[in-house]
């Protein structure tokens, strides 16, 4: 007998959150499958705290920063919670932020790495996101993903040191070990 995985829609994972179904439980949509999010350690907690507010004191309006917030997208028929998102200035009361929305994902990972860069990373580059960072705290490297083409990313980068700039924002520089 073979097994079938039950996919849920967007829809369906709304209708959990809204009856209470879900609980207090930390859970994200990834391609239709309710996946349960690993908790966080100090060092991701306090590392996603000062990009927090590394990238808020540089927005200068231009975008919002938003922390372990949704994102919705439709064609994977998912709903992630990225660590750090920076996202077009607006309100979102109606709707999560779309991928048309955002200019940078930023992950913080230990034990998720491997749902990080590969299903996240897969599921970012078909929704067509430009740009998406992993901190890789076990190896201590930043991890950047850009060019999304298919189902992934055609330039992958791994650094250690030095500085970058998000695409969206080339005068925003980042010293990589504030993210490591």
């Amino acid at each position: 007998m073979a097994t079938t995985l039950l996919r849920w829609t967007i829809a369906d994972y709304h209708r959990m959150i809204a009856v209470g179904l879900l609980g207090d439980r930390r859970v994200e949509l990834l391609n239709g499958l309710i996946l349960e999010m690993a908790p966080e350690g100090p060092d991701h907690a306090d590392l996603s705290t000062d990009a927090d507010e590394l990238f808020a004191a540089q927005a200068r309006g231009r975008y919002r920063v938003r922390v372990a917030k949704p994102i919705t997208i439709a064609e994977t028929g998912s709903e992630p919670e990225p660590d750090i998102a920076l996202v077009r200035r607006q309100a979102y009361r109606q709707g999560h932020p779309t991928p048309a929305d955002v200019f940078l994902l930023i992950e913080f990972a230990n034990s998720s790495l491997e749902k990080d860069t590969e299903e996240k990373r897969q599921v970012y580059a078909a929704a067509g996101i430009a740009e998406y960072w992993v901190a890789n705290l076990k190896q201590g490297e930043l991890i950047v993903y850009r060019e999304p083409q298919g189902n992934d990313y055609r330039l992958e980068q791994r650094l250690r040191d030095g500085f970058i700039a998000p695409l969206a924002f080339p005068d925003i520089e980042i010293d990589v070990r504030d993210l490591l």
